[in-house]
């Protein structure tokens, strides 16, 4: 008697075609996802993954190539017709409102009539059941942001899927909060849960997921065991070949300090910010300082004061000895300082101009891209051209639009021109967020470099993977204050975390007066 046939794949992609105008973002992609697995997409950008878990998730339709569900084939049309099938997906950056409560923000993506009340009692039961707890009355304004991936993931819970989606799941969670949703993840699989992990951090992928797909300029050019791998090997599988890592210095020059601030005080400009209190630090010559934190905490505010964007009281911030919290962004370059903010499009460059362009931003004076008001755009051009080539930017010259690189490639350029500017004082705000690793690995060479030489360097970075490799010392900012600092070597992954999360640990469970607080609730509702 022959063996029962084997179960198909909950869910298998082969074929998949995805073209754009002079781009093949997806090229013959295979994809197999079993039931119960946990199955990590790895792949550096542009390497084709957002394409296909759009195409997955009916945001986009192939144009060529077989989607199979159950064994079934299918054709996705619609983020709805997904969730149909039992298609789930917690996006990286949530949609969320946050002026709602958490019930208003479920029910905005839950199909169907509204139920207020059973509906409340479901996120209870749901949230408890997979070691999520929420509270259904709270504003979303008033959460963390790992308590506003709960809402996204419940949401998906709530409608039963059978594959959920996790794109960079844990990229702003601490590492408590990190623990807890593996927990959950691992609970889902065991329940027969397919899912689909996204992120750049193979530690994590080697950690959770029991199969790979890696992805390299839109085709699949492997599949394997995390387990099995290293992260060196899988990273080198993603990138095509081996890259440097970067190489900290056993032991750096301490000097003294460069840029100090001194109890900062700053009310926030946004609705739902959050206002800075008494903060001070200082960053020494060669030293790189880094400061954590879940977003939301203050970073924003403190970037804004630092950069001069929100001037503050002059004796607030020292560079090199001179007052400067009064001063403008220029006034603060001409002392000596440079800035990477978090957004490289509109804030670090603009998309519609030239790189050559672009490099006059910022650089007009330290590069004396500028005499008496007459840009020389000569100069300018050679800069740009200097920049692509010392930070290997793959570009087709000066005259390249912005828009025309790839975010990895933009964000080596932002960094470029700042590193060539020679600055005594860098800041610099995610600097690797959303590159691939081989651009990350580009970028922490270059910022060590810059210490070695005697810079004071500031990472201010959600990614606490980043501050470990980079860091000689880091504080955690939490609710607008900062941390003592703390010397990242001696500091253990606990007390970052624990500090992250405001020196405490999560919450088990809802409090119980939640059924009364939720009654009320609906009935405002």
């Amino acid at each position: 008697m022959a063996p029962p046939a084997a179960p198909a794949p909950r869910l298998a992609l082969t074929g998949i075609r995805k073209a754009y105008p002079g781009v093949l973002a997806n090229d013959d992609v295979a994809l197999t996802v079993e039931e119960g697995e946990i199955h990590a997409l790895l792949g550096e950008n542009g390497a084709g993954k957002s394409t296909l878990v759009k195409i997955i998730y009916g945001v986009l339709a192939p144009d060529e190539g077989e989607i199979r569900w159950a064994g079934r084939p299918v054709r996705i049309a619609s983020p709805n017709a997904a969730r149909q099938l039992g298609i789930g997906m917690v996006f990286q950056h949530f949609s969320l409102f946050e002026a709602l409560s958490v019930l208003e923000n479920v029910a905005l993506g839950m199909d169907g009539e509204k139920n207020w009340q059973a509906l409340a009692g479901r996120i209870v039961e749901v949230s408890r059941a997979y070691g999520l707890p929420l509270d259904p009355t709270r504003e979303v304004h008033e959460l963390s942001v790992g308590e506003r991936q709960r809402i996204e993931i419940v949401r998906c819970l709530l409608q039963a899927p059978k594959l959920l989606i996790m794109d960079e799941p844990t990229s702003v969670l601490t590492p408590q909060e990190v623990d807890r949703l593996f927990l959950t993840l691992r609970q889902l699989a065991s329940e027969g849960v397919s899912i689909l992990y996204i992120s750049h951090k193979l530690h994590e992928i080697k950690a959770l997921c029991d199969a790979a797909t890696i992805m390299r300029g839109g085709k699949v050019v492997a599949h394997c065991d995390p387990k099995v791998e290293t992260a060196r090997s899988m990273a080198t599988l993603m990138v095509g070949s081996n890259f440097a890592a970067p190489e900290k210095p056993a032991k750096r020059l301490k000097r003294a300090p460069r840029f100090q601030v001194n109890a900062l005080d700053l009310e926030s400009s946004e609705a739902f910010g959050t206002s800075l209190k008494e903060v001070s630090f200082e960053v020494r010559a060669g030293e790189i300082f880094g400061i954590a934190g879940v977003a939301g905490n203050g970073q924003t505010e403190l970037l804004a004061a630092l950069s001069g964007e929100r001037p503050v009281e002059a004796e607030a911030i020292i560079i090199d000895g001179n007052r400067a919290g009064a001063l403008g962004p220029r006034a603060r370059r001409g002392l000596g300082l440079a800035y990477i903010p978090e957004e490289r499009n509109g804030h670090a460059a603009i998309p519609d101009l030239t790189l050559a362009e672009n490099a006059l931003l910022s650089a007009f004076d330290r590069r004396a891209l500028l005499t008496n008001g007459v840009i020389r755009f000569a100069r300018a051009s050679a800069f740009a051209e200097e920049v692509i080539e010392r930070f290997s930017v793959k570009a087709t010259g000066p005259d390249a639009r912005a828009s025309s690189l790839s975010g990895g490639n933009l964000q080596k350029f932002v960094v470029g021109r700042e590193i060539l500017q020679a600055p005594n004082v860098l800041i610099a705000a995610q600097p690797t967020w959303g590159v691939d690793a081989g651009a990350a690995a580009a970028i922490h060479q270059a910022l060590l470099d810059l210490a070695t030489h005697g810079v004071a360097v500031l990472v201010v970075s959600q990614d606490l993977d980043e501050l470990l490799v980079l860091t000689d010392r880091m504080a955690v900012i939490n609710g607008g204050r900062l941390s003592r600092p703390l010397v990242t070597g001696e500091a253990t992954l606990e007390e970052i975390g624990l500090l992250m999360g405001g020196l405490h640990d999560l919450p088990d469970d809802i409090p119980a007066v939640e059924t009364a607080a939720v009654n009320q609730h609906v009935q405002a509702l």
